[in-house]
């Protein structure tokens, strides 16, 4: 069986076309700052005989159905990477039935599962409901609606078995592994599915309380690359990001493939990043009084409170972000860190520019280190929250190991589902004032620019990433 990259490959530079053999109109849905799987669709198809109307990032239901009807689209592609995404992926396919429009539609993204899509979407749209994996999965449904045979390795790739959505373990690594098991948040609801309740876990409640060196915030800057570098997670970006994975190769053939190909363009990447300055990381952080009250943590920040409130399982260990912080009736006072970091606007502008001048391979390579880096500022700099605290004792020597969460003091990001309200960004925004390092918060919630993440750190040892359907 050949390797994903062979299949990629091949598809990654520009060719010229004769008559499309259909159109498709493609966007990252309103709010959603992500480009790269909706970018590489666009790559996939155009330089398969397809017209792409690519409308970009953060686009309403509305922009999508003017370009749809100005250009007779034989369909609709929609993609977004956060829980929330999957939601306006929802209201969009309901508004289109108030419509009376039945166009193909295709749905892609990192939160989206198959099964979300063919048992909750489809029986609520009135036309075709398709859902695509990859870019792959994309042209194989395209070649259908046009009645396209398409190549064989196409078709196998679009079909090829797997775990819940048809993918490999090796898939489930780096930012998306916070996805759980890949279950969708969904909204609020009654009876045994009611994430609102309050009985709390079993999780200890007499834990020690780390000194924290300061409370407010602080802006750190001049971080050094190498530092970055140093914690990249190579296979979410070799696996991930740039869709090296092993497959069925064997294991000696697929590591001389990472040593003789993927290496070099790494430590190629690398050294332009640092000689024309396209990666500037720099970050936020502070340390703040918190108690716990039901499912809200309770922050203090000179003289005022803002309230986080957490979704709880509603079924199994019954876990919340909540339980992990002192109580507010026990008369403690506990310590919860947030942090905000970027590698900066010059990443996602290059990316742009690759991409408009049909560099596509290149595209591809610095987009997902960009990417990474910023996971990897986020990671440098959650070990030194860790020593600031003084729990990195029991961090695991090993840095594949730290990918894994072998440590205490566990971060998680607004959007993942043990944090699924992108809206309390908000928050953390009057907390630690990311504009001071150029990061703003879109009209969805959403970190821009993309190359950026944040998190809040929770010390307590029991806590680990759960999922909370």
């Amino acid at each position: 069986m050949k390797s994903a990259v062979r299949f990629l490959e091949p598809f990654m530079e520009k060719k010229g076309g004769a008559t499309a053999k259909g159109t498709m109109v493609l966007a990252t849905v309103k709010g959603d700052v992500h480009d790269i799987g909706k970018n590489l669709v666009d790559i996939i198809l155009t330089n398969n005989g397809y017209k792409v109307l690519n409308l970009g990032i953060k686009q309403s239901i509305d922009a999508i159905l003017q370009a749809y009807n100005e250009n007779g689209a034989d369909a609709i592609g929609m993609s977004g990477l956060l829980v929330k995404s999957t939601l306006i992926m929802r209201e969009n396919l309901e508004l289109m039935n108030e419509r009376g429009i039945k166009v193909p539609v295709v749905l892609g993204g990192a939160a989206l599962t198959r099964k979300y899509v063919e048992d909750d979407l489809k029986s609520i749209y009135k036309g075709q409901l398709y859902y695509a994996r990859d870019a792959f999965a994309g042209l194989h449904t395209m070649d259908q609606l046009v009645g396209e045979t398409g190549s064989a390795d196409t078709q196998k790739r679009a079909d090829a078995p797997g775990l819940e959505a048809g993918e490999d373990v090796e898939d489930l690594i780096g930012e998306e592994a916070k996805l759980g098991i890949r279950k969708i948040a969904r909204p609020k609801r009654n009876g045994n599915g009611d994430t609102t309740h309050t009985s709390r876990s079993n999780v200890s409640r007499d834990v020690p309380i780390p000194s924290a060196p300061f409370f407010g915030s602080r802006v750190v800057e001049n971080v050094s690359l190498a530092d970055v570098f140093s914690f990249i997670n190579e296979t979410a970006l070799f696996k991930g990001q740039w869709q090296f994975k092993q497959g069925r190769m064997p294991l000696e053939e697929y590591q001389a493939l990472v040593r003789q190909k993927v290496r070099p363009i790494y430590q190629e990447l690398k050294e332009r990043s640092v000689r024309e300055k396209l990666l500037d990381p720099k970050l936020v952080y502070g340390y703040f009084q918190c108690q716990s009250e039901g499912n809200d943590l309770i922050v203090y920040d000179e003289g005022r409170e803002l309230r986080f409130t957490f979704p709880r399982q509603p079924a199994g260990k019954h876990l919340c972000l909540a339980d992990f912080f002192a109580a507010k009736d026990s008369g403690k006072m506990d310590v919860v860190a947030f942090h905000l970091v970027t590698v900066g606007r010059r990443a996602s502008e290059y990316s742009h520019e690759l991409f408009k001048s049909d560099n596509y391979s290149d595209y591809l390579y610095f987009h997902g280190l960009s990417v990474e880096s910023a996971e990897a500022l986020a990671e440098f700099w959650h070990r030194r929250i860790r020593e600031e605290l003084g729990i990195a004792g029991q961090d695991s020597p090993e840095l594949t190991r730290l990918f894994k969460q072998e440590y205490q003091g566990s971060r998680y990001s607004f959007g993942y589902p043990a944090c699924p309200r992108l809206e309390d960004q908000e928050k953390l925004f009057t907390l630690l004032d990311p504009s001071r390092i150029g990061v703003e918060l879109s009209e969805e919630f959403q970190l821009e620019p993309e190359q950026s993440t944040s998190a809040i750190i929770v010390h307590h040892p029991e806590a680990k990433y759960f999922s909370i359907e």
